[in-house]
């Protein structure tokens, strides 16, 4: 999507972090804009910044209600029209160790970091789909979609599946002249911290709140030497003129990358595949070949 201007964008965890630097880049660049988030004190913050601009919405939503979602949309489209740009970047955290995690854990962790994600595409897709129009979604994943983390492991676990979901929507989509990016960011001046504030006291987990907790206060601190918004939001946009299949924020984990990448190369076993065996796979990844190479140019 080379040109983004009269375009509309829907942003989910619009109000801080990377989606409210998306949303200032984006309103910059002619675009109209919702903001989604699950805070109004957070929208309400947000919307101050923008003087009153009526080509910026905002919507409280909780991106795991369904048909909070669909309301949403119903809501955009009386407001700006037809959506163009999704960008499913909704995210919480929890500093807690896969082994001490319980249920609560998983469904909270999961149902916002990877189901709002889905009820996103979900969504957003066919509504795509019936203007015709084309368009382009943004999944948020982090850089923990490739280098795991034992502190947050339902997280990575989480980013990981966005990851995958991402690269397999990629290759479904080009033919519907809908791009799709995996945007992966580093560390973000933004206040993920606050993740605990929004847990539904349905996933209650109070000793595990008390120990992610620990970490959490350590990062507003930390999270002040984080990458500014606006940068992160230019190079998202960056992302999707170029329909980049990933969008890769911060320089400094090329190194890890390359290290993870090589232990998975030497993992693989030294020997000559049987001829069927390769004949098979050659064809398969001529088709895959195919499909980026088409995606790529959308």
């Amino acid at each position: 999507m080379k040109n983004v201007e009269g375009k509309t964008a829907f942003i989910t965890g619009g109000a801080n972090g990377a989606g409210l630097g998306m949303a200032k880049v984006f309103s910059r660049n002619g675009m109209k804009v919702v903001i989604a988030d699950i805070r109004r004190d957070s929208l309400d913050r947000a919307m101050a910044q923008f003087d009153n601009d009526s080509d910026i919405h905002a919507i409280e939503l909780d991106v795991t209600d369904r048909d909070a979602f669909a309301r949403a949309v119903d809501e955009t489209e009386r407001t700006f029209g037809p959506v163009h740009v999704v960008c499913n970047n909704a995210g919480i955290n929890l500093f807690v160790p896969i082994e001490e995690c319980t249920y609560n854990d998983w469904d909270w962790v999961m149902g916002v970091n990877f189901g709002g994600v889905v009820n996103g595409i979900q969504t957003f897709i066919p509504r795509i789909l019936a203007h015709g129009e084309g368009g382009h979604i943004v999944n948020t994943a982090s850089m923990a979609a490739f280098l795991p983390s034992p502190a947050a492991g339902i997280y990575t676990a989480a980013k990981f599946g966005v990851r995958g979901l991402s690269e397999a929507l990629r290759l479904s989509l080009y033919t519907r002249n809908i791009g799709v990016s995996v945007f992966c960011p580093g560390l973000i001046n933004s206040r993920i911290y606050e993740s605990e504030k929004v847990r539904p006291s349905r996933f209650s987990s109070p000793d595990n709140t008390a120990r992610s907790q620990e970490m959490m206060d350590k990062l507003p601190e930390i999270h002040k030497a984080g990458m500014e918004i606006e940068e992160v939001g230019e190079k998202v946009l960056a992302g999707i003129k170029n329909n980049s299949m990933y969008i890769f924020s911060h320089p400094e984990f090329k190194d890890e990358l390359q290290e993870l990448f090589d232990i998975v190369l030497d993992a693989l076993p030294d020997e000559e595949a049987p001829k069927q065996r390769l004949e098979f796979e050659q064809w398969r990844r001529s088709e895959v070949k195919k499909a980026i190479e088409a995606a790529d140019k959308i």
